[in-house]
């Protein structure tokens, strides 16, 4: 067994806090920060995560009207111990080079692509805490034989919970956060057969 690196060592008792991610220039690329806890994504990702993120941030950058903005792979400070990286977001902060993460209530929409390593996480934990944060909208995306299944959620304000919104396949048609029309289908290149 290794030792660990310096850098992965909690620099406090009480563990990691949302502001140390700034400081972590050794930590990999895509790290997120959960209940106080590192999470590092590791496995190699698939081509079909990596095109299904570029063409849904690149069909929702089109389709903004101005006050909305497309982030992809930028983190969203929660709280002081939750500081998750959602594969896009949608905000209304204006933009800025030197950001390194939004606050909640600038986020209007969050979308996790899954992955194998991801799975429980986009299904269970970070749809609980994106809803206890108080962003409206998330989606989250599946893989159905190499076709992305969007699971659409709204915020239900009263129990702080999402309440599904529907199931789409195909298509995408949503009028919030704002008017969204979408051709899922031509999100990824055609299946191979």
């Amino acid at each position: 067994m290794t030792a660990l690196p310096d850098w992965m060592r909690p620099p406090r008792a009480e563990g990691w806090f949302a502001e140390d991610l700034d400081r972590l220039p050794e930590a990999p690329r895509h790290t997120e920060l959960i209940d106080g806890a590192l999470v590092f994504m590791m496995s190699p990702q698939r081509s079909w995560h990596g095109r299904l993120v570029t063409g849904l941030t690149t069909a929702l950058m089109a389709g903004a009207p101005a006050g909305f903005e497309v982030e992809r792979e930028m983190t969203v400070r929660l709280d002081a111990r939750n500081r998750p990286e959602p594969d896009l977001l949608v905000t209304t902060a204006a933009y800025s080079a030197d950001r390194t993460w939004f606050a909640p209530e600038d986020v209007q929409l969050v979308v996790e692509v899954v992955s194998p390593e991801s799975a429980h996480r986009d299904r269970t934990v970070k749809l609980r805490k994106y809803a206890e944060a108080g962003i409206p909208h998330y989606w989250r995306v599946e893989d159905e034989d190499e076709r992305p299944v969007v699971h659409v959620y709204e915020l239900d304000e009263s129990t702080s919970a999402y309440a599904p919104a529907g199931i789409f396949r195909g298509s995408l048609k949503r009028p919030l956060p704002f008017k969204i029309g979408l051709d899922l289908d031509a999100l990824t290149p055609p299946r191979s057969r």
